[in-house]
């Protein structure tokens, strides 16, 4: 096998945000916006490196503005950024957002001829995939052409390498043309797959097979609503190939699935919530950094819970990842893993 030079390869979507910063305002009272990086992958790219793991990240960046900002971000991050390519007749993704706590989060895309899922696999077969200890994509870098088939490469070649492949489960219902079509390409990618990250309604929309399961609900942030039995949809994504899920529960922590195994329980951390949005990517970056630090699944979801838990008291997603100083800090404040 080859030498592993990067700890982590994350791959797929990544934005500018421009999150309100009239906290509690009504989205048609907002006046001002902040501008943040976001996007999942490259969210848990910021993420894993602020805990001192060597990252590189694979997206796709117009050659525009935005993508300028984007990079200086991430450069002073220290990810790599080299094996991003930049995609000329492309923008690059922006995402607005409305902050009303504790439970309003209205979300707009703007993903029309975005650059990230122009991903080729000739951008793969340029990126460190068998040289990285670890490959993390999500499920919209799989919602359409050519970045599904190139996602699904590199999760074989990663494979191939004895790189261990996660996948966030990332259903965002308005980036598919139909929502059983994302369940039958998530199930198809499961083989390739060591880790499954996801939320109960992400979970249980990879299993479903009937469109009427799925209630859209486009004012909110908030997954879609899923109708069908948790612990069968579960089972059907160990079934299919997943080796482990991670079920992400929000206030009630985590909970660990290995195949064939007891189910693991990770206790949540309690804060005040400012904005959920950003806290699944952080609770990835730092479920993923344990991993990589050898650590068990107990204190690895441990340490996400923590990390999202810092991020929902903060305004913005990759911009406020705690470094590994601040989470074990926090960790140990309450009373440690």
């Amino acid at each position: 096998m080859p030498e592993k030079t990067y700890d982590l390869l994350s791959m797929g979507r990544s934005s500018i945000d421009l999150y309100s910063s009239d906290i509690g305002a009504p989205f048609d009272e907002i006046t001002r916006f902040d501008a943040f990086v976001g996007g999942c992958p490259t969210n848990v790219s910021v993420a894993t490196a602020r805990q001192k793991h060597k990252t590189a990240l694979l997206t796709g960046l117009g050659a525009d503005p935005v993508g300028d900002f984007l990079l200086r971000f991430l450069k002073a991050e220290g990810v790599e950024t080299r094996f991003s390519p930049r995609k000329p007749d492309h923008r690059t993704s922006a995402v607005i957002l409305g902050i009303e706590p504790p439970d309003r989060f209205p979300l707009v895309y703007y993903r029309e001829g975005c650059a990230d899922i122009e991903l080729t696999i000739d951008d793969v077969l340029a990126a460190p995939v068998a040289t990285s200890r670890a490959l993390f994509i999500s499920g919209t870098g799989l919602s359409k052409e050519p970045s599904r088939s190139a996602t699904l490469f590199a999760a074989q070649q990663a494979k191939a390498a004895d790189t261990t492949v996660y996948l966030d489960l990332d259903f965002r219902a308005d980036q598919w043309h139909d929502p059983r079509a994302y369940g039958v390409v998530i199930r198809s990618t499961l083989p390739w797959v060591d880790v499954v990250i996801g939320s109960e309604n992400e979970v249980k929309a990879s299993a479903v097979t009937e469109a009427s399961q799925v209630t859209i609900e486009h004012s909110q942030i908030s997954d879609p609503s899923i109708r069908g039995d948790l612990n069968a949809a579960i089972q059907t994504l160990l079934d299919t190939g997943s080796g482990t899920l991670v079920l992400k529960r929000g206030t009630e922590g985590a909970a660990v699935y290995p195949s064939n195994e007891p189910v693991i329980e990770a206790a949540p951390f309690e804060v005040e919530v400012v904005n959920i949005l950003g806290a699944g990517d952080a609770f990835a970056g730092g479920l993923i950094a344990g991993r990589l630090r050898g650590w068990d699944w107990h204190k690895s979801a441990r340490l996400g819970c923590a990390n999202g838990a810092i991020v929902v008291t903060q305004p913005g997603c990759a911009n406020f990842m705690p470094t590994a100083e601040q989470s074990i800090r926090f960790i140990e404040a309450r009373g440690g893993f």
